[in-house]
């Protein structure tokens, strides 16, 4: 599905200069699949996933999808951010149908295809509501809703689970999962939980240093995909892989220690 290939970001800052924030980025991410891209603070995540999503250009490299270039990702890919990006002074109904309004597509079928996935993501009795009536769960499944409004194939999220409670956050886990399958998506997620990247991620992409970040290990997770996917938790394999990422993640001046 998308592919980054000697991808590197530099900018400009008044202080400090140029700055180089991503080096050399190598990546596959390969359609149907569910990756997790984990890493410290400031080491260029939310800036790899904007560039995955053609929002910004990278400085040097190529980033592809299929045979499609940059500019071709953004008709397949919804991204949401880690403050879900909801426009408080619309309602649930009209959030939701904002990127078909914003491509034009406000008809008969488009109104229904929204009401639709609200019905199935249980938010159609909040059609009516604010953003600031809708629990921290509610929100997440709004910007869901939203997102899949414009049928993408290709489903980014920055730190989606970041503002729920423990329990909160394992139930809009495995809805996600639930999301995936009905609607066939690739996901590329950044997290910071060591423990949420093993739960769902098929691969994980991990990153180290700051000014530049790069991507260090790619591990993927073997499951039994037969058991039910909450079983995993309790799998020895789970607190295994856990462990690998621990050592993978920690800086890399540190590692041999």
């Amino acid at each position: 599905m998308v592919e980054l290939s000697g991808v590197s970001l530099s900018y400009a800052d008044k202080s400090k200069g140029k700055v180089s924030a991503l080096r050399r980025i190598d990546a596959r991410f390969e359609e149907g699949n569910f990756y997790a891209i984990i890493g410290p603070s400031g080491c260029g995540k939310t800036s790899l996933l904007k560039i995955i999503a053609a929002l910004i250009s990278p400085s040097e490299g190529n980033v592809s999808a299929g045979t499609r270039e940059l500019n071709g990702i953004r008709a397949q890919t919804s991204v949401i951010f880690q403050d879900y990006g909801l426009l408080p002074w619309k309602t649930v109904r009209a959030n939701a149908e904002l990127p078909l309004r914003i491509k034009g597509r406000i008809t008969h079928d488009g109104r229904q295809k929204v009401q639709a996935l609200l019905a199935e993501f249980g938010l159609d009795s909040f059609a009516a509501c604010y953003p600031s009536q809708l629990s921290g769960g509610m929100k997440q499944r709004l910007a869901i809703v939203r997102s899949l409004a414009s049928s993408p194939e290709l489903l980014l999220m920055d730190e989606p689970f970041s503002s729920l409670d423990s329990l909160t956050r394992e139930d809009a886990q495995d809805f996600l999962l639930s999301v995936r399958h009905e609607h066939r998506l690739t996901i590329i997620m950044i997290t910071h939980s060591i423990e949420e990247a093993v739960y769902l991620a098929d691969a994980v992409y991990v990153m180290n240093g700051v000014n530049p970040g790069s991507i260090t290990e790619r591990i993927t997770i073997s499951r039994d995909e037969n058991a039910p996917r909450a079983s995993f938790r309790g799998d020895p394999r789970f607190h295994e892989y856990c462990g690998v990422l621990r050592q993978a993640c920690r800086p890399l001046s540190r590692k041999g220690d």
